[in-house]
């Protein structure tokens, strides 16, 4: 009698303790589930935190890294080539072709131009006196990717430099630094002998501020007659750079005072000057490359080559 008794009481026992097993058992997947979503939440709202603070840091980042302002080039343009010599100085450099002047092709002459200008002086039996001169003029501008102007135009007075005292052939070089002429000017001569006669070449190199000036002169004296002075020659050479000089600085404004300021572009080592003018060889940083290939053929060779050609047409 009492085993039927225990047996439904057991029995009820074990259906509560089921119970409760499911209902734990549901419980769980409702906690878990409830985790998971309060886990999204959790990392959804890092996430926008991080985006939120990425921005402004991204934008401060990018304003520290923005490139600095290039200081713009201090001369805007250039004098006509053929027109920065006076008609005396003409006279004197080549006395029977001062009113030969060519200028040169140049597809922007506000940052390039060149001029020359062919003397020969017939003796007869006697001889002949032949010069040959030539003016390069090219200006440098300041851009974000090539630099500032005064700094462009410094490196390549230095490369004209350099090429005028290696010329191949050449003969008793020597080189002085020319006061007066811009913000920095050397001359360069040496003796170059040709087939025509033994030529006497002279070529000045000044900076003023963002342009080059580039003189190249040189003479002989053919069919026996006799050379010329070097240091004549020289002189006369340094003249026409500082004259060239001058009408750079008074086309853009600054008179006649060249080389008497202080360097903009802060390129050089020698103190900048007065601002320039005229139309040369283009060498804007987005133009300085072409234009300083174009012009670097005309100096030092060019010169002592076109007098040759032009002796032996005579």
């Amino acid at each position: 009698m009492h085993q039927p008794a225990q047996r439904d009481r057991s029995d009820q026992q074990r259906a509560k303790r089921l119970s409760r097993v499911l209902v734990c058992a549901a419980a769980v997947p409702v906690m878990l589930i409830a985790a998971g979503c309060s886990s999204d939440s959790g990392s959804g709202s890092a996430d926008g935190a991080g985006k939120e603070t990425a921005g402004p840091g991204a934008t401060t980042s990018a304003d520290a890294t923005a490139a600095p302002t290039v200081q713009a080039a201090a001369y805007k343009k250039l004098p006509e080539p053929c027109a920065v010599l006076s008609k005396k100085t003409l006279t004197d450099l080549v006395p029977k072709g001062a009113k030969s002047g060519k200028e040169g092709t140049s597809s922007d002459t506000a940052t390039r131009g060149s001029c020359s200008w062919t003397s020969l002086d017939n003796k007869g039996v006697k001889g002949s006196q032949f010069r040959w001169l030539n003016v390069s003029l090219l200006r440098f501008d300041s851009s974000q990717t090539q630099g500032e102007g005064n700094k462009l135009a410094a490196s390549y007075y230095a490369k004209q430099v350099q090429a005028a005292q290696a010329v191949t052939g050449a003969k008793n070089t020597k080189s002085v630094q020319v006061a007066g002429a811009g913000d920095e000017a050397t001359a360069v001569r040496y003796d170059l002998k040709k087939k025509e006669g033994a030529f006497k070449q002279q070529t000045v190199v000044a900076r003023v501020e963002n342009v080059v000036v580039t003189i190249d002169y040189n003479g002989a004296g053919l069919a026996g007659d006799k050379a010329p002075s070097a240091d004549t020659l020289t002189k006369a050479a340094e003249k026409a750079v500082k004259e060239a000089v001058a009408a750079v600085t008074s086309a853009n404004g600054a008179g006649t005072g060249a080389g008497s300021g202080s360097s903009s572009g802060g390129a050089s080592s020698t103190p900048s000057k007065s601002p320039s003018k005229s139309p040369a060889k283009s060498a804007s940083p987005s133009a300085s490359k072409s234009a300083a290939k174009s012009d670097a053929k005309a100096p030092a060779a060019t010169a002592s080559s076109s007098a040759s050609s032009a002796a032996a047409k005579s």
